[in-house]
């Protein structure tokens, strides 16, 4: 997380309303791009301020826009890490902060959905080292764990399924460098992704050989419950996991669902 910055994942081709325009110009930007929000900047490109599509109720087409935006922003440096900035938009309630450099110009937007997607599929210690002892428990086996890099093309995949939308996001990080490491078993004679499928999926795409991972080895000749998780889902390679459309998520299936029972 700590490699993580409001630079790699903000937006740069921002869309603006001038310090100089209307109310007029703002309901214009809004049903030109479907945005419900904008930064307003001078001629120098400093923001100014920052106007909202609720901040437009009641005010006259005709009123400038300096009347009605907000003054008072909260904006992010570009080198301000993804964490912090999570903190400040789900603390402060707001969707999204302008990225802005020492002179307070207008570099790029960070929204939630931004800090989400660079959530997404995170690993931490814990979760390697909680799988570790699961081994221990399930198999009385002693692993031992190195980093170092994996063939993708030599994985067994565990998961039958992955998500376009993610799969995007993840393709995103491998080239910025910022791909959270895989979670293999390495045991002998095969390889067994235990994290990480859509990271590994968007590296195929890529063309890309190799990732950085988290190798569980394992010296002894046991067929692991994965192994035969893997079996019963007919996954051999990468190739067998099938990429779903977002729409087809199920959670997105089940709120349809209770939408049609309302």
């Amino acid at each position: 997380m700590d490699k993580k910055r409001v630079k790699d994942y903000m937006t740069y081709d921002v869309v603006t309303v001038d310090a100089t325009g209307t109310v007029r110009d703002v309901f214009e930007r809004i049903k030109t791009t479907q945005h419900d929000g904008f930064p307003i900047v001078d001629a120098e490109r400093e923001v100014v301020g920052y106007v909202a599509a609720r901040d437009l109720l009641f005010a006259h087409p005709s009123t400038p826009v300096t009347e009605v935006m907000s003054k008072h922003l909260i904006v992010a440096d570009p080198e301000m890490s993804i964490s912090d900035a999570a903190r400040v938009i789900f603390r402060s309630g707001i969707q999204k902060l302008p990225v802005v450099d020492e002179k307070n110009r207008l570099l790029g937007i960070i929204s939630n959905t931004d800090v989400i997607r660079s959530q997404i599929e995170h690993v931490s210690p814990e979760k390697v080292f909680n799988f570790i002892t699961t081994l221990k428990t399930l198999y009385g086996i002693e692993p031992r764990l190195r980093r170092g890099s994996v063939e993708i093309r030599n994985l067994l995949p565990t998961q039958s399924k992955i998500y376009e939308d993610e799969l995007e996001g993840r393709m995103y990080e491998i080239r910025k460098g910022l791909a959270e490491p895989l979670i293999v078993v390495n045991r002998p004679g095969r390889t067994i992704l235990v994290d990480g499928h859509h990271r590994a999926i968007a590296a195929k795409r890529l063309g890309i050989e190799r990732l950085d991972a988290y190798i569980i080895e394992i010296e002894e000749d046991v067929e692991l419950g994965l192994e035969r998780t893997a079996r019963s889902l007919n996954l051999a390679s990468l190739d067998d996991i099938q990429v779903l459309d977002y729409a087809r998520h199920p959670l997105v299936a089940l709120t349809h669902r209770l939408v049609k029972r309302v």
